[in-house]
């Protein structure tokens, strides 16, 4: 079972994926516009969403690059355009497959399975590390889990891949293109969207980007993971003399 966001103006097309989806003991929400899909992946995590091109505030493709500016969540396109070029042109923006309408229930269905096994066991990954530790950071790549100081950290699967990568790299400055291509596996892409997934990563270590504790941004070079630097210990004052009454003699 899937969470499913259906971000599609058509009621007719609308109703009848809903019905297909919750009949597969699919969750469902569904929206009309652009805008409205943005909001709700703002407020809920999906497993998918499948996006219609043509809808009536904001062309499809530019509503799936907001998306990636936003989350990782798989992106299926489903619209009744064919144009070739149109189509490698929304997979390089970011979309996971591509529907042509009209298409059938069993087509959805095989498609969504397929993405939904490339999101959760990444093509070609390599095998599980050990724990990872930087600082009071403690990462668990087997079990795609993140601690700070003990307190277990609510992370997209896009920002654990994020820090995961970049505390197996400890002090290491990683480049912008390095991280599209091994974290987001793309060779080229928008340094907004890296930017905007380290400002999420940043608020979830209780750091800013003026104050950093564990992410430093060198401008113009790239971005590094190290263990804070320990606040100075204060030397203890010198006890004063004691006080001697008055009129004391020694």
């Amino acid at each position: 079972m899937a969470s499913v966001l259906v971000v599609e103006d058509d009621q007719f097309v609308r109703s009848a994926l809903i019905r297909h989806l919750t009949e597969a003991s699919h969750t469902v929400r569904s929206v009309g516009t652009a805008l409205e899909a943005l909001r709700e992946v703002a407020h809920f995590r999906f497993d998918v969403v499948i996006l219609d091109l043509g809808l009536p505030d904001l062309d499809g493709a530019e509503a799936l690059k907001m998306l990636r500016g936003i989350t990782d969540v798989p992106v299926i396109i489903a619209t009744a355009r064919d144009d070739e070029t149109e189509i490698v042109r929304l997979l390089n923006d970011g979309a996971d497959d591509y529907l042509t309408k009209p298409f059938s229930v069993e087509h959805l269905s095989a498609r969504m399975a397929a993405v939904l096994r490339r999101a959760r066991v990444p093509a070609g990954e390599a095998p599980p590390t050990p724990e990872l530790r930087v600082g009071g950071l403690a990462i668990d790549p087997l079990r795609r889990q993140a601690a700070l100081d003990g307190t277990a950290l609510d992370l997209t699967r896009r920002e654990f891949d994020l820090l995961a990568f970049l505390a197996g790299r400890p002090g290491v400055v990683v480049s912008r293109k390095e991280l599209l291509a091994e974290v987001w596996q793309q060779a080229y892409g928008d340094d907004q969207t890296i930017d905007v997934h380290l400002s999420w990563l940043r608020r979830k270590l209780g750091e800013t980007a003026a104050r950093p504790r564990y992410l430093h941004t060198l401008r113009g070079v790239g971005v590094k993971l190290e263990p804070p630097l320990e606040p100075p210990v204060a030397a203890p004052e010198p006890e004063s003399a004691p006080r001697m009454p008055y009129g004391y003699q020694p």
